[in-house]
């Protein structure tokens, strides 16, 4: 098992114990926001910082990345359970610490049979979109609560702009000041003062001042009373066809933390020089989950921010992590009480702030200038995510995804060497007439597998390329096969046929830098038959057509 305190020396004991202070100080506000963008209670978001905490950082890999929900992950559970009941019922609850177990039981089994790998077709213009709709439809929530204005948290998102906009007129005075005041302090602050936990120094400011100034009867709205008390062993007792009605939505939850919670423990790994296991992290994510599940909390994750601003404060451990955990178990122990008056509008602006980033402005720039294809496929999941629903558009981003592979795959290189060894045509354009490598002798290379997605393109440009050739009528065709991989059945029909057509054309065909399982693959294929094989291109040519053996061949 991975030794939390790998790395703990005397030497950086005092720096890890402050870092473990300021996330205790960032996490606190935060999962209480968190907790409400899910629709549920705010010891929800507390309970996450406890056992689920602590079961991570015992069995991650990571010595950085600390566990929790995230932004993304409560709009998440809010969108997809907020069919199912009401948000704020006790069903709800139930349903979010079934969705919370389900993922759990995900994560361990991508763990047991290595398959991580899935979650890498979540490309970065997918999660960028599929983040942004999610933030999107968060920040009108918190601009509503900003504002002092009632509206459905868990409708869709056009009711939610409806309902922002019809009931502007009720909007409270008070409540906009200490959003204005707040969102001001927090990108001052950040900007000025980085290392300041500047959530907590809004809330408690707010607090104060909404105690002091009695703003709670002016129409200021705040959180109410939090049950004291550390969290309690529970599990879910749902009937089991809304276990399966959860499904669909714990594995976009579980793909997209993949995504995300892996690329952040690699990053840090290779970045502080330590071992990074995939599948360990995989079921760290697993039994953190049902520890949430099985006490009161939601879904967690890895948590980006939290993480960077641990390795800001010079953390190299999941101590942190840990005096995390005890402070927050500590809070709600002896520290209920002071949660009561925290003023809604401020909780709004320290999420409200907090989410920005994923709104992806920046990187939807950046595609754009890129890649415009990848562009619109952020683009589609964005406005799937925000006006369909979470679900679908992750489903989208997937088709879209395939297309986007598909395509790639479907135009690959496929070139006449030169008798230098370079390419010179690209048969994926028309090859003027007389492109050949030597008279009477052409060696094409194809850059990719063969299979169901370029079977027909590679062959049609190989017959292209010799009926189109000039000089003497081409009688040898060989074949640069180094960058073919694998040849799967439709490939190779499509080879078979291409060999039948090369017959009646009365071409011969050779194949050269054959890798040995590609041979082998071939072979079981059936499709080696009489042609001659040579290790390089340069064998070929001496072997076809002498006056071409040069050192300089390909």
């Amino acid at each position: 098992m991975q030794k939390p305190l790998a790395g703990l020396s005397r030497g950086n004991l005092v720096t890890e114990i402050l870092a473990g202070v300021t996330l205790l100080a960032i996490a606190i506000p935060l999962n209480i926001g968190y907790a409400q963008i899910a629709g549920l209670p705010a010891t929800a978001g507390l309970y996450a910082l406890i056992v689920p905490t602590i079961v991570y950082a015992l069995v991650v890999s990571s010595r950085q990345v600390v566990a929790s929900p995230d932004a993304a992950a409560a709009a998440l559970v809010a969108s997809s359970i907020g069919g199912l009941a009401a948000a704020g019922s006790a069903d709800y609850a139930t349903l979010a610490l079934a969705q919370a177990i389900i993922c759990g039981v995900m994560f361990i089994l991508l763990a047991v049979f290595k398959l991580g790998f899935l979650a890498n077709f979540l490309s970065k213009p997918i999660l960028v979109g599929f983040v942004a709709g999610l933030a999107f439809d968060i920040l009108i929530s918190q601009i509503a609560k900003m504002l002092g204005v009632g509206i459905d948290s868990g409708g869709e998102f056009v009711e939610k702009v409806g309902d922002l906009v019809t009931g502007l007129p009720t909007l409270n005075v008070w409540s906009l000041l200490i959003s204005i005041g707040s969102v001001a302090l927090l990108l001052l602050g950040r900007r000025w003062l980085p290392m300041v936990p500047w959530a907590l120094v809004v809330l408690v400011v707010t607090t104060v001042l909404v105690v002091l100034a009695h703003l709670n009867r002016l129409g200021v709205d705040v959180l109410g009373e939090v049950p004291a008390g550390p969290p309690a062993l529970t599990w879910p007792m749902l009937d089991w066809t809304l276990w399966l009605a959860l499904i669909p939505s714990a594995i976009a939850l579980t793909l997209v933390t993949t995504a995300e919670g892996l690329l952040v423990s690699r990053s840090y790994a290779e970045k502080r020089g330590y071992a990074f296991r995939a599948n360990r992290d995989l079921l760290a994510f697993g039994v953190s989950n049902i520890a949430a599940g099985a006490q009161g909390s939601f879904a967690v994750g890895a948590s980006t921010s939290r993480t960077a601003a641990m390795d800001q404060a010079g953390s190299r451990t999941q101590l942190p992590s840990l005096i995390l955990a005890v402070g927050t178990l500590l809070l709600l122990l002896f520290g209920t009480a002071l949660l009561a008056d925290i003023p809604s509008p401020a909780i709004g602006a320290v999420v409200a702030v907090a989410i920005l980033p994923l709104l992806g402005i920046r990187e939807f720039r950046d595609l754009w200038g890129k890649d415009r294809f990848e562009f619109g496929v952020a683009a589609a999941c964005f406005l799937v995510t925000l006006f369909v629903g979470a679900i679908p558009g992750i489903l989208v981003a997937f088709v879209l995804a395939l297309v986007n592979l598909a395509q790639r795959a479907a135009n690959p290189a496929i070139d006449v060497l030169e008798s230098t060894g370079d390419p010179q045509e690209s048969l994926l354009d028309e090859a003027p007439v007389g492109t050949v490598t030597a008279p009477g002798v052409i060696v094409i290379r194809l850059a990719a597998p063969l299979f169901f997605a370029n079977a027909s393109v590679f062959t049609s440009a190989v017959k292209r390329a010799i009926t189109s050739a000039g000089g003497p009528p081409v009688r040898h065709l060989v074949l640069d096969m180094e960058a073919v991989t694998d040849v799967d059945v439709t490939g190779a029909e499509a080879f078979e046929s291409l060999r039948e057509w090369l017959e009646t054309a009365e071409v011969d065909l050779s194949l050269s830098r054959v890798r040995p399982p590609v041979h082998d693959r071939l072979a079981q294929l059936d499709l080696v038959g009489d042609a001659r094989i040579f290790d390089t291109n340069r064998a070929a040519l001496a072997d076809l057509y002498p006056d071409t053996a040069k050192e300089d061949s390909p």
